[in-house]
């Protein structure tokens, strides 16, 4: 997730620019509220920053999160990094400081080095709920909406359990970058559930940056180490795609089974033809719907969940036309 820093960053902005014309939905009409919007300009402007722009799980996300704003009378601005980076969401998050919404929706692209910037949001009244990913501080956000990442991390070992049928062999587990709190989860969970099943063993966690390129080199290593690799896991969308650039120059597709977490257009791709053997999806609509309810449920003094969670569903090309309705959006 790096480019040379000045040049990310000023991208960054120019695109958060952009995105705030092109990816908020449209302002609420008059509420009726007079008095209460003369107290504060911003008291319906509901502020979303994802982990990066132009990734489809981010982009269902704010699908849900700008339907539901606007079904409860509220405006949604949204605003992404160019890449899953924290200096270039730290800035997105400080840009907002001189004209703080009533409730930022974020997730944390780093559970520590975000803290602090999203501290300074809050000290100028910002509800904050956190989407997706967290902080390890649990005293800022009034609400965090999830997958249970621990839970389909277990839901991918028991997929490859299904998937190796007995038969033998290592696997390998590809995150992204350290201090990702969904990511760490489901490694954790697969890890966990995968000593279960004694015909597996996992030969470690490689981190790739996030990088497709990386996850490719880091495959291809895996298979020269050891010729029993039987299965990769992959955390998210760009080490799944990377994975599945290794097996196939490795020619190893489908000898070895690729697990995938997420449903973006160019898993499903994969899916179909035989990249990867599963799917662990998420439903990412569903957690910006949520977190927009968490929002203004703050706003208005009404009772909010300090934790709420998403289902995961695993999904083969056996029954992927039957769970469709899971599969990631490029477009609201």
């Amino acid at each position: 997730m790096n480019l040379t820093k000045t040049l990310v960053a000023a991208g960054a902005l120019a695109s958060a620019a952009a995105l705030l014309t092109a990816c908020g939905s449209g302002t609420v009409g008059d509420t009726g509220g007079g008095s209460s919007q003369a107290n504060s300009a911003n008291a319906k402007k509901l502020a979303l920053i994802p982990g990066v722009q132009a990734e489809p799980f981010y982009i269902s996300l704010q699908c849900g999160a700008q339907a539901e704003a606007k079904k409860l009378g509220y405006e949604l601005t949204t605003q992404a990094p160019q890449k899953f980076d924290a200096p270039l969401q730290t800035q997105l998050v400080n840009a907002l400081g001189a004209n703080p919404p009533a409730a930022l929706l974020i997730a944390p692209t780093d559970d520590t080095a975000m803290l602090a910037p999203i501290q300074q949001v809050k000290a100028r009244g910002t509800k904050i709920v956190e989407v997706d990913t967290s902080l390890k501080d649990t005293s800022v956000a009034e609400s965090s909406v999830s997958s249970d990442n621990a839970a389909g991390g277990k839901l991918a070992a028991q997929t490859m359990a299904k998937l190796a049928a007995g038969k033998s062999g290592s696997v390998l587990v590809l995150d992204t970058i350290a201090g990702t709190s969904t990511t760490a989860a489901r490694v954790k969970g697969f890890e966990d559930e995968l000593k279960n099943t004694p015909n597996l063993k996992s030969v470690g966690v490689q981190f790739t940056q996030n990088e497709p390129d990386q996850a490719a080199s880091k495959v291809t290593a895996a298979l020269a180490a050891n010729p029993d690799l039987i299965g990769v896991f992959a955390t998210n969308l760009n080490t799944g795609e990377g994975a599945a650039t290794g097996l196939r120059n490795s020619g190893k597709v489908g000898a070895v089974n690729l697990i995938g977490f997420d449903a973006s257009p160019s898993e499903v791709e994969g899916l179909k033809n035989g990249q990867y053997q599963a799917l662990i999806a998420q439903d990412p609509a569903a957690i910006g719907t949520q977190g927009v309810d968490q929002a203004v449920a703050a706003l208005e003094g009404k009772p909010v969940m300090r934790n709420l969670t998403a289902q995961l569903h695993s999904i083969t090309k056996d029954d992927m036309d039957a769970n469709s309705q899971y599969f990631y959006k490029q477009s609201c």
